[in-house]
């Protein structure tokens, strides 16, 4: 039996919460098919997608108040997950319940729990609070890609790229060829990059909106299993940035939380969140569309990738200075991994740094 690929023990993001309604959203976490949707209440729900009858996905089926009934036969469960009604008979067979999965609202996301029911805490959800800051603008969208959720996990951790896909938009030789630092604890790795003096890339140009050489940044935080943090933007040379004055400049975060759907594919949610012309939602939403297409090519390069590994199964990755941050990364993946399948080996789990 091969390893597993993704720990079960962590908070996964399902949805955007502008995605969950009074309906049936069917998605598949982990290699598990759920259910969600909200109460009348707003509270959102998860059960696993499949009667305990016949196993016919409950998605198929319709919401009554605050249950959900079944389309093939009628049962009904509650949002416990618990049958409350069966046709044609009075008594209610004890055993028919469908499984109910923790879930949260944090942040625009709602998380799953997909592993073990009591250690769902809260408090281990991922920080990512600039998505509703109010002294920060974000939007985002949701990505299906075609590809193992470490591939793009790698992606995030190595920036270097962007020089060579992303040469129109955010990438230029700056970035391949600046010095970074890589550092890491127990759930996160880190990978710091300033170019100093440099001409902005495109994208950077328009948002800094003024000529002349920048300092840029690239602060880049990994939470295990799937969640990566960027903080990102220029200033003009000299101003302090890299001190912690960025009164000169604008800033960033782009906002990423990638979530396994199978060994193969993955929810993608990202977001690009800004601390400067707050109220101009039109530009809210001119980012957010230039931000997918970056991450369109970005698929694009992904899938090929997941490909050409499935078609040689036998290859081992060759590391580079520049895979630093990546290889962190999946070693504390691999120690969730490993403290699920040898409780001997399990780290003591703490919230957000």
């Amino acid at each position: 039996m091969s390893k597993p690929t993704f720990p079960l023990n962590a908070w996964y993001a399902a949805a955007y919460d502008v995605e969950l309604k009074r309906a049936l959203l069917p998605r598949t976490i982990c290699n598990k098919p759920v259910v969600l949707y909200r109460k009348e209440n707003g509270t959102p729900v998860a059960l696993a997608d499949a009667c305990w009858h016949r196993l016919v996905p409950l998605s198929l089926g319709r919401l009554d108040g605050d249950n959900v009934i079944c389309g093939y036969h009628g049962l009904e469960y509650d949002d416990t997950g618990r049958c409350v009604y069966m046709p044609s008979q009075d008594t209610i067979n004890p055993s028919a319940c469908v499984k109910s999965y923790p879930i949260a609202e944090k942040h625009r996301f709602i998380w799953i729990w997909p592993g073990d029911p009591a250690l769902a805490d809260p408090a281990l959800i991922p920080d990512l609070h600039w998505n509703q800051d109010p002294d920060w603008a974000a939007d985002g969208k949701l990505i299906e890609v075609k590809c193992d959720y470490r591939l793009v996990v790698d992606n995030l951790m190595d920036l270097t790229h962007e020089t060579f896909v992303h040469g129109s938009s955010i990438g230029n030789r700056a970035v391949a060829e600046a010095p970074f630092e890589a550092s890491h604890s127990d759930r996160f790795a880190y990978i710091t990059r300033w170019m100093e003096n440099i001409d902005p890339p495109p994208f950077w140009r328009k948002q800094y909106g003024r000529p002349g050489k920048v300092d840029r940044w690239q602060i880049i935080r990994f939470e295990a299993p799937c969640t990566v943090t960027i903080d990102v933007g220029v200033a003009e040379t000299g101003t302090g940035a890299q001190q912690g004055d960025r009164s000169k400049g604008v800033n960033g975060y782009v906002l990423n939380t990638i979530t396994p759907s199978t060994d193969k594919t993955c929810l993608y949610f990202w977001a690009f969140a800004r601390n400067y012309d707050l109220g101009n939602q039109a530009r809210t939403h001119e980012l957010r569309e230039g931000v997918a297409g970056v991450f369109r090519e970005d698929e694009e390069v992904l899938e090929a990738q997941q490909r050409a590994i499935e078609a040689n199964p036998d290859h081992q990755f060759y590391n580079l200075n520049i895979d630093a941050g990546s290889m962190w990364a999946r070693k504390l993946i691999d120690r969730m991994i490993d403290a699920e399948t040898n409780p001997e080996s399990r780290p003591r789990m703490a919230a957000a740094e």
